[in-house]
Formats: C-alpha cells, sequence, structure tokens
C-alpha cells in the first residue's frame, strides 16, 4: 500500500502524453495521494479506539483495494486520480494501525528493533516506488502497476479478516463532525494551494494564495477545538503528545527528513534522470533500486543498535550526511555519468535508513498508552504533509526556476535540489537536539518536565 505512494512517479512523464495533461497537473497523482492521507489520517486517532483492529483493517484494504481496480480500468485523468484517492484513503488507516498494533503487543525492550521492520515498510517502500514502477512501465504499461497489486491486496485482505488479533484500545464518544470538516479545510487547503503554485501560479483558476489562506485559518480554529474538547477527553486528535519534548524534536526531524525523501528522491531525481539525462524509465528504475535495497537492509540492525544506544549516535551523523548527500545533488555538473548520481542516491539512502527508526521509536516511544493513538495519528499525518508539502513544492521550484519553456530543465532542477539541501541542513540543525539514551515511557499525565 505505502508502495503506491511513489510507484507512478518515474510513470509522471509517460502518463503526462498519454492523458493529454500537463507536467505540473499529472503531479497530483502523488501529491493528491499524499493530500488524501493528510486529510483521512487526523481521524484516525479516534477511529483506532472507536473500532477494532479487524474492522479498521477490513475498511482500508476494501479502499485500498476499490481504488486500484478504478486506477486499473482508467479511461482518463480524472478517474485515475479516483483510483489514487481511493487507495490513498485505505493507506492513511493502515499506517497508523500497524504501529499501533506494535505499541500494544511488542514489549518495550524489543521495540527498537521491530520499528526497524517497520521502518522498511515506511521508508523503502517509496523508495523503491520508482524502482517497481519503472520495471513494470517498460515491460507492461502503466496499467500494469495497478493489476499487479489488485490480487495481493485481496489476498491479504482475505488474511487479515480470518487471523487478525490485536488488543481492543478505549472506546471514546461520539465523532465530532466539525473536527473533521475542519481538519479536511486546514490540511487539504494548505498542500493544495502549495501544490497549485506550480500551475502557472493559478492563473485561470483560484490564486495559491487563497486555499493557503483558508487551510492556515481552519487549522487555527481546528487545534483550538482539540485543546478544549480534550478537557473533556472528546478531542478527534489529541494534541497532548506535543507536550513531550522527545515526540517535539524527533518529530520535527521526521518531517524535514521525509520531505526531503519523498520530494527530492523519489520524485525530482527520476525525473532528472529522464528529462535531463536522457535515460528511460526502466534504466532509471534500476538506478535507485541500490539506494533503495540499502535502507531495507539497513532497518532491522540499526533498530538493534537503537535498542542498545539510543536515538542520538544513530541519528546526528545520519543527519549531517543527509545533508551532504542533498548538497552533493545540487553540485552536480552537466553529463554526469550516472554512477555518480547513484552513489550520491545510495549515500542519501543510507543517512536516511539511520534516521527512520530511532526517531520514530523515540517519538512514540515516549508516550503513555492512552495517547499512543493519537501520536501515531499526528507523526503519520506529519509525515504525508511533509511528502506532500517536499512533493508538490520542490516540483514547484524546479518548474518556476526551468528557463528551457519546455519543461523542467537541468537549471530548475539543480535549484530545487539546492533547496531540499537547505531542508537537509535545517534537519541536521534539528537532529542536534535529540537525546542519547532511549525514551522512558512515563505515567499517564506525566509529560517530560520542562527542564528538559
Amino acid at each position: 500500500m505505502i508502495l503506491n505512494e511513489t510507484i507512478v512517479s518515474v510513470a509522471l512523464p509517460v502518463l503526462a502524453g498519454e492523458l493529454g495533461v500537463a507536467a505540473s497537473t499529472v503531479q497530483w497523482l502523488t501529491s493528491g495521494f499524499l493530500l488524501t492521507m493528510a486529510v483521512v489520517i487526523p481521524t484516525t486517532g479516534y477511529l483506532l479506539q472507536r473500532f477494532t483492529a479487524r474492522q479498521m483493517f477490513t475498511a482500508a484494504l476494501v479502499s485500498f483495494s476499490a481504488g486500484t481496480l478504478v486506477a486499473a480500468l482508467a479511461p482518463g485523468f480524472a478517474v485515475l486520480l479516483t483510483g489514487r484517492v481511493l487507495q490513498a484513503v485505505g493507506t492513511a488507516v493502515i499506517i497508523p494501525l500497524l504501529i499501533t498494533t506494535i505499541l500494544r503487543v511488542v514489549p518495550v525492550e524489543r521495540r527498537g528493533s521491530t520499528m526497524g521492520t517497520v521502518s522498511i515498510v515506511i521508508a523503502v517502500a517509496p523508495a523503491l516506488g520508482p524502482t517497481v514502477g519503472g520495471l513494470v512501465l517498460a515491460t507492461l504499461g502503466w496499467r500494469a502497476m495497478f493489476w499487479l497489486v489488485l490480487p495481493l491486496a485481496l489476498a491479504v485482505l482475505a488474511l487479515g479478516v480470518t487471523r487478525l488479533r490485536v488488543p481492543a484500545g478505549e472506546r471514546p464518544g461520539r465523532l465530532d463532525v466539525p473536527s473533521v470538516l475542519l481538519s479536511a479545510v486546514g490540511f487539504g487547503g494548505l498542500v493544495y494551494g502549495f501544490s497549485a503554485f506550480g500551475e502557472a501560479g493559478g492563473a485561470g483558476g483560484v490564486p495559491p494564495w487563497l486555499p493557503l489562506l483558508v487551510g492556515v485559518a481552519a487549522l487555527v480554529v481546528f487545534v483550538r477545538r482539540q485543546l478544549s474538547l480534550a478537557r473533556d477527553g472528546r478531542a478527534l486528535l489529541d494534541l497532548g503528545p506535543l507536550r513531550y519534548r522527545t515526540f517535539v524534536v524527533s518529530s520535527t526531524v521526521i518531517v524535514l527528513t521525509f520531505a526531503a525523501l519523498l520530494g527530492i528522491a523519489a520524485v525530482l531525481l527520476p525525473l532528472y534522470l529522464q528529462a535531463v539525462l536522457g535515460y528511460d524509465a526502466f534504466t532509471t528504475g534500476l538506478a535507485v533500486l541500490p539506494g533503495g535495497l540499502l535502507l531495507g537492509l539497513l532497518g532491522r540492525p540499526v533498530g538493534r543498535l537503537y535498542d542498545r544506544h539510543g536515538a542520538r549516535p544513530l541519528v546526528v551523523p545520519g543527519a549531517a550526511v543527509l545533508a551532504v548527500a542533498l548538497w552533493g545533488l545540487a553540485a552536480l555538473p552537466v553529463g554526469v555519468p550516472l554512477g555518480v548520481v547513484i552513489g550520491v542516491h545510495v549515500l542519501f539512502m543510507g543517512a536516511f535508513g539511520f534516521l527512520m527508526t530511532p526517531l520514530l521509536t523515540d517519538a512514540l516511544g515516549v508516550l503513555p498508552g492512552p495517547l499512543q493513538s493519537h501520536g501515531s495519528a499526528i507523526t503519520t499525518t506529519l509525515q504525508q504533509v511533509a511528502g506532500a508539502f517536499g512533493t508538490a513544492g520542490f516540483v514547484t521550484i524546479a518548474t518556476l526556476a526551468s528557463t528551457s519553456g519546455e519543461g523542467l530543465d537541468a537549471g530548475g532542477l539543480r535549484v530545487a535540489f539546492a533547496a531540499g539541501a537547505v531542508v537537509g541542513t535545517a534537519a541536521f540543525a534539528v537532529s542536534l537536539l535529540v537525546r542519547r539514551a532511549p525514551a522512558a515511557q512515563p505515567a499517564h499525565g506525566a509529560p517530560e518536565g520542562a527542564s528538559a
């Protein structure tokens, strides 16, 4: 399911031609997927407490499978985008469910290594998306990217319905509908407005600043409402995790690095390989494969290192190398050999491999049980918003900075890579605040002290 966040990224140039839409429009197949997740995920903190894990799992897989079928049969861009939205709804539920399940059933002393496996899913799947998409596109065509996934989704649905057993969470009160609407308008307005800057500055349509302004206003009201409802235990998304320093610091680094992962490594780098260096989708897919494989191999070893040494010895060097790799992309000369690009990508993915597991485990491990599903919803929401911002933002920067008049060029992409390097440098600066020791889980209602 998470693989589908980026599986179509390598096919965007082909899809733009076949479906007759602009490059800035076709990127909505990726950013629209992330936008939908950002809208749905804030509700999952409530839903995971209100319904059983099996009920949530079934709903998620049904939505994802239906979306996959719609996308495979899509006659045009609008229907294909609809299928992607349905896929995203299911994926938005499954990620918090996965993390909450681990927090409920895995002992604290084994969470690092177990989260290492989770990091393979959350980070490696979107990283391998361009590889899988490129191989399938070159051999079977873009519709096969959905037809090949559908039987797997249906098989997993059948398995989960019969085998899934997870301890139930608390049962909250009624769903607060105004909070749902405010969340959708807030996150949706921000991502839509940001993405619209890539479409000729919103010419001929809604000015990009308008949805941005509406989104900010809605989120301000949303936050105030959640703080008020939390006093009675009725918040749609309990913001209590934000009282924990470890949660805030780790989540901030996750946001910055995830924006770079999806915006630069998963979207712009494949476009650079095709639009600037002239490689086909098949070669592009193979070029990003080594980095994705390295990220997968690092998952569990890094988790075990976290269990022994904590987050700081892993996160700080990882963030430093990640920033160096991003600056390396920005400095690539015209006509650079493919091997150099692959080497920089491997360096980036290797560095990212030292970040995701420690940060995610630290962020959620410090929370008491009643806040874990909400903490999971917050971190996952932030990841998807960051991914949407990264995808839309870096594509926008590359589009506005390109001067060839024929789409993205080397100069525009280099400017976007430099913007990604600035984000990576900011992630390194924040990583210096990460603590060394693994976060101990406090008693409910006792957040980390102000002295932290």
